[in-house]
């Protein structure tokens, strides 16, 4: 296949879906990895997608106000989101008192946790039920759920997350961007994370490479606000912003 018929059918795939994967275009193109990160190169050069860690996003692939269920976030990038959960996991010590957000990387970080006198808050329904399985000492926030992503949210939480003070707090995003910072598509949702990000004396962002350079309706956080903790940092301004911390 000659170079520009390569960049054409980059493009239209990407086109169809989105984001893609350099594994994707090697079974696609039936071209090598080498080749396949060169075109993808040369693409990003020249203006007609964006090239991330792992592959590529289009070009009005920036902004989303969609919100996908549970499972489909769940099967997207599952490597990178375990390296992510097990680095975050790390980073709680004995005696934390811990908010754990909703969503699939922090549901993750749960299967890594050693230190059993933590002390867990959640809005999550998975987080709490896979918390309390494991044996360790959990509360829920009380509230309206939201059945897309399982999670707590509405007044009755806000005024549950007055009662509580964080030593620590993993928080889920669908979106970062140095304009936008940290934002989500639901504005119940959105105003649940930055309420309960205050209340934490440290904050991290648990986010895989999709979630940079993407603008969702709501931001919950400026930059500042929070360690991101990521797989492999593709776009090196963010440390510009704030602190990263690279799981891979």
């Amino acid at each position: 296949m000659l170079t520009e018929e390569r960049y054409a059918t980059i493009l239209r795939i990407l086109e169809e879906k989105k984001a893609v994967t350099v594994l994707d275009l090697t079974q696609a193109l039936g071209a090598s990895e080498s080749t396949v990160r060169r075109d993808l190169s040369a693409l990003h050069k020249s203006g007609r997608l964006y090239k991330v860690y792992g592959g590529a996003t289009s070009l009005d692939n920036n902004y989303s106000s969609a919100e996908e269920d549970m499972k489909t976030k769940n099967d997207l990038f599952p490597e990178e989101k375990i390296a992510i959960a097990r680095k975050a996991a790390g980073l709680i010590k004995p005696k934390d008192f811990v908010y754990l957000d909703a969503g699939t990387t922090t549901l993750h970080l749960i299967d890594f946790l050693t230190e059993t006198s933590a002390v867990f808050v959640t809005n999550g329904m998975q987080h709490a039920a896979r918390l309390s399985a494991k044996g360790f000492r959990v509360f829920i926030i009380g509230g309206a759920v939201k059945a897309v992503t399982e999670a707590v949210v509405g007044t009755e939480a806000m005024e549950s997350l007055k009662n509580y003070n964080f030593t620590k707090g993993f928080f889920g995003t669908n979106g970062i961007s140095p304009k936008s910072g940290f934002s989500t598509p639901d504005a119940d949702e959105g105003t649940i994370k930055s309420a309960a990000l205050l209340r934490c004396k440290e904050a991290f962002v648990l986010a895989d490479r999709s979630k940079f350079n993407k603008i969702s309706p709501i931001t919950f956080a400026h930059l500042s606000s929070a360690t991101i903790i990521t797989g492999r940092l593709e776009d090196k301004k963010y440390r510009d912003y704030t602190t990263v911390i690279e799981g891979e």
